[in-house]
């Protein structure tokens, strides 16, 4: 194996543009750039960028976007008027409207963001080790719902090992409400 050489930044003079040959003019092409001048190409291939694969050239995707699993309760199951929800003042159309807000926010924000409703803990664990099989997250919040409702503890316990388990790279953080839910996020991303 040939000893990598350290890349070097070569500034032209302006008009006086730089044509790179052989793989950094093809990863400079694939990126967007011609003539050693930036183009507007580089905008839309900013996020996933690729140089033709080939026994002798690496395929690369650069990503900026980070991804975000917001694991609660599906409000449409909870009994808002036992004892335990009924001083959250909540109910199910504010929870619902609540998650859709912050799900509208943190996409704003520039993360992914994937729901991840559950029951209350027969099914709950499979629910939340299925959505962290089928991608890699940056962050996981678990709700308030399931995290502050004494009734909801050992669910809580359970999702917290499933995650840890299945997504241990993964940022945790919680909320006190659905609508800081996005603050939550950017206290670790």
């Amino acid at each position: 194996m040939r000893p990598r050489l350290p890349l070097r930044l070569v500034v032209s003079p302006p008009n006086k543009p730089i044509k790179p040959t052989g793989y950094a003019g093809r990863l400079i092409s694939a990126l967007g750039v011609s003539n050693g001048t930036p183009t507007r190409a580089w905008e839309h291939n900013r996020r996933h960028a690729c140089v033709p694969s080939s026994p002798n050239y690496m395929e690369a995707a650069m990503t900026d976007e980070k991804s975000v699993l917001v694991i609660g309760l599906d409000p449409t199951l909870i009994d808002f008027s036992h004892p335990d929800y009924a001083s959250t003042g909540m109910d199910a159309t504010k929870v619902l409207a609540g998650l859709k807000s912050s799900e509208d926010e943190l996409t704003r924000l520039g993360y992914s963001v994937q729901m991840c409703l559950t029951d209350f803990g027969e099914t709950a664990e499979a629910v939340v080790q299925s959505q962290l099989k089928q991608k890699r997250f940056d962050c996981i919040l678990i709700g308030a719902g399931v995290r502050t409702i004494p009734s909801n503890f050992m669910l809580f316990e359970k999702l917290i090992n499933v995650v840890h388990e299945h997504a241990p790279q993964a940022k945790l953080c919680f909320n006190t409400k659905p609508s800081d839910t996005a603050e939550a996020v950017q206290r670790w991303l």
